[in-house]
């Protein structure tokens, strides 16, 4: 399995998956589990994450689900800061990403004590890269197809898995080539991002297919569309089984990160298949 480095140079080593547990300081995220409205109440659900065996603490501020309309730049900032800073103040030795896409709000995430960046858009924003390259923050890359508002209008691909892997051929190069060390990249294929359920399901039959970029990868499909479409229609609240599913076959491929709503339930059928290995 791989590892990346952090701003301050120390190597993160997965010796085995991890869990990424979701924080969303909104009110439209499509998973009403996963919200809360104040710092207290994230750092309740922190708290509880933290005690269960989270790796990495991942603080949204602005929804990016299919529809989902922008949050200005200065609310996302309101809501992400102050989270990221009591966040990191009070468990020190967790890691916190913070899920933006906007330059602002990764300053002041940073400002703030962000450890990684989770860019769904892989630094296309003005200005992002070189941020992210100066600080030397690792950062996420995910694959979208279109932007949230519409992409899952009849998304299109000839080759899912190969359009995936050249668009991380090209983010991987741009990184590069705007001074971010590649030992500071992550890949996220982008379950739901512009993709309808048959290139869902494709993507993570063939998820080891990312793995010729010896980088680490992140599956985040908690609670999505496609489980609830593979399991009769049912809503996000009745998700959960499909997750556990779907993390365990991450964990039987070595798959270095799964991101979830529900850390102990993920993390105990992840670690029972490890047992078994």
């Amino acid at each position: 399995m791989k590892s990346f480095k952090l701003k301050d140079g120390k190597e993160v080593i997965f010796n085995r998956t991890e869990i990424m547990g979701i924080i969303n300081i909104t009110d439209n995220s499509f998973y009403s589990g996963s919200r809360v409205a104040h710092v207290d109440d994230a750092l309740k659900r922190a708290e509880k994450m933290v005690e269960e065996g989270v790796f990495i603490l991942d603080i949204g501020g602005e929804s990016t689900h299919p529809g989902s309309d922008r949050v200005p730049v200065e609310e996302e900032i309101k809501k992400v800061a102050p989270v990221v800073e009591a966040i990191k103040k009070e468990f020190p030795d967790i890691l916190v990403s913070v899920d933006t896409f906007n330059l602002g709000t990764a300053k002041a995430a940073y400002e703030s004590g962000m450890d990684i960046l989770n860019d769904i858009t892989s630094l296309k924003s003005e200005g992002m890269a070189d941020f992210i390259a100066e600080k030397k923050l690792p950062v996420i890359l995910m694959h979208m197809k279109g932007e949230p508002k519409t992409m899952q209008d009849a998304p299109h691909y000839d080759d899912v898995v190969k359009e995936v892997l050249d668009y991380f051929q090209e983010r991987i190069d741009y990184a590069r080539s705007k001074g971010i060390e590649r030992d500071r990249l992550i890949l996220d294929p982008g379950i739901g991002f512009g993709k309808d359920y048959g290139h869902n399901i494709d993507l993570i039959k063939n998820i080891e297919s990312l793995k010729r970029f010896d980088l680490p990868i992140l599956l985040a499909v908690s609670r999505k569309g496609f489980i609830g479409k593979a399991l009769g229609g049912i809503p996000a609240q009745e998700r959960l089984e499909g997750t556990i599913a779907t993390s365990v076959f991450a964990a039987e491929r070595d798959i270095e990160m799964v991101r979830v709503h529900d850390v102990i339930e993920n993390l105990r059928a992840i670690r029972m298949v490890e047992a078994l290995k």
